[in-house]
């Protein structure tokens, strides 16, 4: 971990006009500017990007997109591309389980969009998780070994250090119900970071950050951030809440 500045983004959906996100922004960026030894990216909707562009321009604090397609341009209605990203975020989401689920994402297509965000210089926060059903039947392995090989195929070496997984259960996101420390730890290093060593390299499992999401609050982000292979958070709807964001983040720089 030593090697592993932690890394902690806002997701916050489909929440907040644009006047909104700037005004819940400038609630929490006087205070996260003031953190140091953690990287720290807010992901607002699409709409508010612009408007916070300027804002964070300078600040040290990136800015993420919620997902994005894997074309250039085209006939895609309503879907944003990397080129229109590009200069404006740092950051992309990709394969969140509400994608997955609502949107018919797959590892194919996760894979697409993480190869046009390296090629034009975007850094992925790649998301793995069970579900409930797959958890309880004792298939968590299974399913997050064949997400991680999945969406990161093809990469190289030198690609896959300066992305981001972020492991989040899928039973624990927005339910209250987080993983325990322990067992996102055992996930994470038992399972994510394998599959990871297998594709790359030991060294290279050992470099990429890993985040846990599910359900993490400012009561149980310390405890998370304790584990050696969990390295930050994507936060979901604590990162409404700026005291609640700001000390989130505070306690993943140790």
């Amino acid at each position: 971990m030593a090697s592993r500045v932690p890394i902690v983004a806002g997701n916050w959906k489909m929440n907040k006009s644009a006047v909104e996100a700037a005004a819940l922004l400038e609630g929490m960026l006087p205070e996260l500017r003031a953190l140091t030894g953690v990287e720290c990216v807010i992901c607002p909707p699409f709409v508010a990007l612009a408007t916070l562009a300027p804002r964070l321009a300078g600040s040290g604090i990136g800015l993420g997109a919620q997902t994005m397609h894997w074309e250039d341009s085209g006939a895609f209605t309503g879907e944003v591309s990397p080129l229109m990203l590009k200069g404006l975020c740092s950051h992309v989401i990709l394969g969140h389980s509400e994608r997955r689920a609502y949107f018919g994402e797959t590892d194919e297509t996760v894979n697409r969009r993480v190869q046009a965000a390296l090629k034009h210089g975007l850094t992925p926060i790649v998301c793995v998780g069970e579900t409930l059903a797959e958890y309880e039947a004792g298939q968590t392995a299974g399913v997050v070994v064949r997400q991680v090989k999945g969406a990161l195929a093809g990469l190289t070496n030198e690609q896959a250090v300066g992305l981001v997984v972020a492991y989040e259960p899928v039973w624990a996101i927005g339910t209250g119900r987080a993983a325990t420390p322990r067992g996102a730890n055992e996930v994470i290093g038992g399972m994510i970071r394998p599959a990871l060593a297998e594709l790359f390299s030991a060294d290279v499992a050992r470099a990429i950050r890993v985040q846990y999401g599910g359900s993490v609050t400012s009561a149980n982000a310390a405890e998370l951030f304790a584990q050696p292979d969990i390295d930050g958070a994507l936060v979901g709807g604590a990162s409404l809440k700026p005291a609640e964001f700001v000390s989130i983040v505070a306690a993943a720089k140790g």
